[in-house]
C-alpha cells in the first residue's frame, strides 16, 4: 500500500483496527439490519472487494513496489465508504439518521490516512454527500424531485432541519481539523522518535564496536558484581566466553582461575576501592600463568550511589618477556664495556706474571710439590689469558663490516683450524655437505669465521674424549634468497634448562669453559641479523641452523636495510626438541 498508509497503520497503530471496525459496522448495518437492500448491494460488494484487495497489499507488498495501486485502491474505498454510509443514512431517518456518526469514523480514518489536508478534504465530500442526501429527502417529500426549485426546499423546510445539517457539517469539519491535527502532530513526534532511536542505535552500535575491538580486557559490574560486559579481548585474555560469564556474580564466573581478579573487583564493589594499576596473575586453561595489568573504576550515581565497577586489563606476559630481554641486553652490554675497559689492565700484569713464572721454572731446580704448584700457576695464567681473549672478542663485535664472503671455503678452513686445535679428537668425524662448490653470501669473513669455529670447538668438546661425528651442511634457498649453513653433531645434546641459559655470559656446563663461546655466537648473529636455530635432544646430540643472504651486486647492506636494534626475537629463534 500507500507510504503514508503504511506509515500510519505501522506506526501509529490507529489505521488498521479502525478500517477493520468500520468495514465491520458498515457490514452489519447494510446485511444484517437493512437486509442487503438492493440500491447498495453493489457498491457493498465493490466496497468489499476494496477491502480485500487493500488487505492483501498490506500483507505480501513488503518492499512497496505497488504503493501506486494501494493509494488508489484506499482512494476508492473511502469514496465507495462515503457512498455506502450516505444510502444507509437516505435509507435509516435522512436527517434523522442514527447512523451519520459513521462518517466520522471515515473522516477520522482519513486524517490517520492523509493527515491534516487530507482529512479536510475527506470531509468536504463527506458534508456535501451529506446535505446531498438530505436535500434529497427533503425534495421527494415535496414532490419537486431534480428540479431546479428543490434547492430553496432545504430554506423552506423547518429551522430544525437547518440547524441539524448545520450542526452535522460543523462537526465535520471539526473532527477532520481536530484528527488531522492530531494526526500531524503524532507524525512528527513518531519521525523524531524514529529519528532518536535511530541516533541512540548507532551510537549504540559504534559504542559497542569501539569497546569490542579495543586491545585491552574490558569488563563491568552492577552494583551487585554481576557481570554485564565482557569484551573480545577480555575473552582471549581471560580465556573463557562472554556467553558463559554474563549474567554471573563475579566470584562464580572467575575465582576458581583467577583468585586475585575477584578480589580486586570485589573491593570496588563492596568496599568502593579503585585500582588505578596493579599487577595479578591468572591462570589460563591450560595451567600457564598469565601475569595481567589491572585497573578499576567506580561509576557512580546521583548521591554518590554505585552504580557498577569497570574493569580494564592487559596481558604483561609479552612486556614482561621484553623486559626481561632488557635487562639481559643491559647486563650484556655491561659485561661487554666491563671486559674492554679491564681486559688490558689485566692482561699486562698476568703476562709478566706467567713469563716470570716460566723463567723461574726453567732456572731453579724445583721439585716435588713445588714443581706442581709451578706448573699450576703457568697452566692457570693460560687460562685467565684465554678467558681475557674471549672478553675481547666478546666486545668487538659490534658494527661488522660487510662484505662478498665465499662460504664452502670459509668451512674448509674452519675444518683445517680445528684438526690443529687441542679440543680435537681423532675419534671426531668431520664431514662438509654441498651441493655447491661456491656460495657467496653477504658478511664479515672474520665474524663469520669466528661464529663456525666456536661452534665446532663447542660440539668437539661436548663429545669429551668420546668420539662422535660433525657435519658441515650447507643449503641453498634461492626463492628467498638464503643460504642455510648448518653444524650438526651426534653428541650427548642439552636439556630444556640448559638451552634456556646457553647464550648468558659466564654460563657453562663444562669444567674449564668460560661460558662465553655461544654468547659470542648470539652476539654475532644479532649484530650481523643472521637467524640461527636450534635442535637439540638429550642423546641424540645437537643441530645449529645458520641463515645468511645471498650476495647480490643490486642488494645492500643489512646495516643500511634496516637500522633498528636486533633483538633476539626476531633474529635468533631457539626450538629445543625435548
Amino acid at each position: 500500500m500507500g507510504d503514508k498508509v503504511r506509515n500510519a497503520g505501522s506506526k501509529l497503530g490507529w489505521y488498521l483496527p479502525l478500517r477493520l471496525a468500520t468495514f465491520v459496522i458498515v457490514f452489519v448495518v447494510v446485511v444484517l439490519w437493512m437486509r442487503n437492500p438492493g440500491f447498495l448491494r453493489d457498491q457493498f460488494v465493490l466496497y468489499s472487494f476494496l477491502t480485500l484487495c487493500f488487505t492483501l497489499l498490506l500483507a505480501f507488498d513488503r518492499r512497496g513496489k505497488l504503493r501506486y495501486a494501494a493509494k488508489l485502491t484506499v482512494a476508492l474505498q473511502f469514496l465507495f465508504e462515503i457512498s455506502i454510509e450516505s444510502g444507509i443514512i437516505y435509507a435509516t431517518g435522512n436527517v434523522n439518521s442514527q447512523f451519520s456518526a459513521l462518517f466520522i469514523l471515515t473522516i477520522v480514518s482519513a486524517s490517520l490516512a492523509y493527515r491534516l489536508v487530507g482529512s479536510l478534504l475527506v470531509a468536504s465530500l463527506v458534508s456535501f454527500a451529506y446535505a446531498f442526501i438530505i436535500w434529497l429527502g427533503l425534495s421527494s417529500s415535496v414532490d419537486a424531485q431534480f428540479s431546479l426549485d428543490a434547492l430553496q426546499t432545504i430554506f423552506i423546510a423547518q429551522d430544525s432541519v437547518f440547524y441539524s445539517i448545520f450542526l452535522h457539517i460543523l462537526i465535520f469539519y471539526l473532527v477532520a481539523f481536530i484528527s488531522g491535527y492530531l494526526a500531524e502532530r503524532l507524525r512528527r513526534q513518531d519521525q523524531e522518535l524514529v529519528n532518536t532511536s535511530l541516533a541512540l542505535r548507532k551510537a549504540r552500535l559504534e559504542t559497542d564496536d569501539i569497546l569490542r575491538h579495543v586491545n585491552s580486557g574490558l569488563l563491568t559490574l552492577d552494583s551487585r558484581g554481576f557481570v554485564v560486559y565482557f569484551n573480545r579481548a577480555a575473552e582471549r585474555i581471560l580465556d573463557c566466553r562472554e556467553v558463559e560469564v554474563r549474567g554471573l556474580r563475579c566470584q562464580e564466573a572467575f575465582y576458581e582461575r583467577m583468585p586475585a581478579l575477584v578480589e580486586c573487583l570485589e573491593n570496588a564493589v563492596d568496599n568502593g576501592l579503585e585500582h588505578p594499576r596493579r599487577e595479578i596473575e591468572i591462570l589460563a586453561r591450560n595451567g600457564t600463568v598469565v601475569p595481567l595489568g589491572l585497573s578499576t573504576s567506580i561509576l557512580t550515581e546521583e548521591g554518590h550511589k554505585l552504580r557498577g565497577v569497570i574493569a580494564i586489563f592487559s596481558d604483561l606476559t609479552e612486556a614482561k618477556r621484553l623486559e626481561a630481554k632488557v635487562r639481559t641486553a643491559d647486563r650484556l652490554a655491561a659485561i661487554g664495556e666491563l671486559s674492554a675497559s679491564i681486559a688490558h689492565e689485566i692482561r699486562n700484569p698476568l703476562a709478566s706474571i706467567s713469563g716470570s713464572v716460566e723463567v723461574l721454572k726453567s732456572e731453579l731446580n724445583v721439585s716435588g710439590e713445588n714443581e706442581r704448584l709451578m706448573s699450576l700457576i703457568v697452566k692457570e695464567s693460560h687460562r685467565l689469558s684465554q678467558i681475557l681473549t674471549d672478553f675481547l672478542s666478546y666486545a668487538r663485535i659490534d658494527r661488522p663490516t660487510y662484505t662478498k664472503v665465499e662460504l664452502c671455503h670459509l668451512v674448509a678452513e674452519i675444518i683445517e683450524i680445528l684438526y690443529h686445535h687441542e679440543s680435537f679428537s681423532d675419534k671426531v668425524d668431520v664431514r662438509f655437505e654441498s651441493a655447491e662448490s661456491i656460495v657467496y653470501v653477504v658478511g664479515d669473513e672474520g665474524l663469520i669465521k669466528q661464529l663456525l669455529l666456536n661452534l665446532a670447538v663447542n660440539a668437539c668438546e661436548a663429545f669429551e674424549g668420546r668420539g662422535g661425528r660433525l657435519a658441515f651442511r650447507l643449503s641453498i634457498n634461492r626463492k628467498r634468497g638464503t643460504v642455510e649453513l648448518g653444524v650438526d653433531d651426534d653428541g650427548p645434546g642439552m636439556p630444556p634448562e640448559v638451552i634456556k641459559k646457553m647464550y648468558q655470559p659466564f654460563f657453562s656446563t663444562k669444567k674449564e669453559g668460560t661460558g662465553l663461546g655461544l654468547s659470542i655466537v648470539h652476539r654475532i648473529c644479532t649484530a650481523m641479523r643472521m637467524g640461527v636455530q636450534l635442535s637439540s635432544q638429550v642423546g641424540e646430540g645437537t643441530s645449529f641452523a645458520i641463515e645468511m643472504k645471498i650476495f647480490a651486486p643490486d642488494l645492500p647492506a643489512p646495516e643500511s636495510v634496516a637500522q633498528e636494534p636486533v633483538t633476539q626475537e626476531n633474529d635468533v629463534a631457539l626450538t629445543a626438541r625435548v
